[in-house]
């Protein structure tokens, strides 16, 4: 199946709109051309996602075949030689185009192989590790996009792809554990006295919202000293970071306000919310405080 490179980008804008939820809400103040990249990158990495979470919906017998092949087509794509899903032009064409290193893909699809292996995250250290694969090297090739006018830009994107990660752990503690999936670090576990079958069957009782407390300090952590991010990125690109930053503070802030109870409900940030947020991006607020309210 050939695809044009217009139709290949076409399609990664659609499943970037109705997919991407939080990101696609700051893609909006980029220009076309980044704007169409970020879509091509979202969309290589929310396929990778769900062929391993749903393989036989995409026509694999495991979820270890899925990645299996998902690197190999990625291996070709980065050669120019397009497998048949609609996703590799635009993929390929944003990669060459932004000159973004290899090596972050690669790391992305051995964080997604760790979740196959049943892995067991004891330390912080491990989650971290965890962390800069599914997430820190997506926010070094999203920089790329973005434009950076210093290498210390680098590390301090890796340090905000961690606290993205973080949050989203802490909001989906228990559809994670539902899937047999626990990356809170099991030294976290026994210091607060939560047991692992709590965060799938349990309530937020104290322990828990201790727990959770401790983790979300973590993750301000991460987000404050990711903060001189947004003065190193292209002017034309700062509001859309600003945007993105603002956005997962916020959702990490409105799981504070909910006492920390995301056992018995899904924690997100409303629409209207992000579109104000996308406003204040808009007029050029890319330099307010981005540490978590509160």
């Amino acid at each position: 199946m050939n695809v044009t490179l217009e139709a290949s980008y076409r399609y990664c804008r659609r499943i970037a709109r109705t997919r991407a939820r939080n990101f696609y809400y700051s893609f909006l103040l980029l220009k076309r051309p980044q704007r169409d990249a970020m879509c091509a990158l979202y969309t290589f990495n929310r396929i990778c996602d769900d062929i391993s979470d749903e393989p036989a919906e995409h026509g694999y017998d495991s979820p270890l075949s899925a990645i299996d092949d998902w690197r190999g087509q990625l291996e070709q794509a980065l050669d120019g030689e397009f497998p048949a899903h609609p996703a590799w032009p635009a993929f390929h064409d944003t990669v060459v185009r932004y000159r973004i290193p290899r090596r972050y893909f690669f790391e992305m699809i051995e964080g997604v192989s760790a979740d196959l292996d049943g892995q067991v995250i004891a330390t912080f250290e491990e989650l971290h590790a965890y962390c800069y694969k599914v997430a820190s090297a997506v926010g070094l090739s999203i920089l790329h996009v973005f434009g950076f006018e210093s290498e210390e830009a680098l590390p301090l994107a890796e340090k905000c792809g961690i606290a993205f990660q973080l949050t989203n752990i802490l909001r989906d503690v228990r559809e994670d554990a539902l899937m047999g999936r626990v990356y809170l670090p099991r030294e976290d576990l026994e210091r607060f006295g939560v047991s692992p079958d709590g965060l799938r069957d349990g309530s937020a009782d104290r322990a828990f919202r201790d727990l959770m407390r401790f983790e979300s300090q973590r993750a301000m952590n991460y987000y404050r000293e990711a903060a001189p991010l947004i003065p190193l990125i292209a002017p034309g690109s700062r509001g859309s970071m600003w945007a993105l930053i603002r956005i997962y503070n916020r959702l990490l802030g409105r799981i504070r306000e909910e006492d920390y109870d995301v056992l018995s409900r899904r924690v997100q940030v409303p629409a209207w919310e992000k579109s104000l947020i996308l406003a204040r991006g808009m007029l050029g607020a890319s330099s307010p405080n981005t540490a978590v309210p509160g």
